[in-house]
């Protein structure tokens, strides 16, 4: 595809050159074998973060599942809780729950006047 769109690739000559720029390669090798070992130091650490989120995010998903649990469990709780309300006001349990209610509020007065007199 790149020859049909006029790139062609010449390699370099691998003979080595004689002289002064022998040492420059020789330098130019060294640089590029610390780059490669900066560039081994960078990806590792790299790999260790990625583990690190992976388990951090493993460990978010279990914490999440079992909130959402809980979360249902409560839900069922609070339902069941709220049919035995709706069915103790009906009927003759009328009157009880009118009992009960100004007995709460009997109870929230008293409290109430007892903290405001202190």
């Amino acid at each position: 595809m790149r020859r049909s769109q006029g790139y062609n690739y010449q390699p370099l000559p691998q003979q080595a050159p004689a002289g002064p720029s022998n040492a420059s390669h020789d330098a130019l090798e060294e640089e590029n074998e610390r780059m490669a070992e900066e560039l081994k130091g960078k990806i590792g650490a790299l790999k260790s973060l990625t583990i690190d989120i992976g388990n951090e995010v493993r460990y978010q998903d279990r914490l999440l599942r079992g909130i959402d649990e809980d979360m249902d469990r409560t839900g069922g709780f609070m339902t069941n809780t709220i049919n035995r309300v709706v069915r103790l006001g009906q009927g003759s349990h009328r009157n009880y729950m009118c009992y009960m209610f100004l007995f709460v509020m009997a109870v929230f007065f008293v409290l109430y006047l007892i903290l405001k007199l202190r």
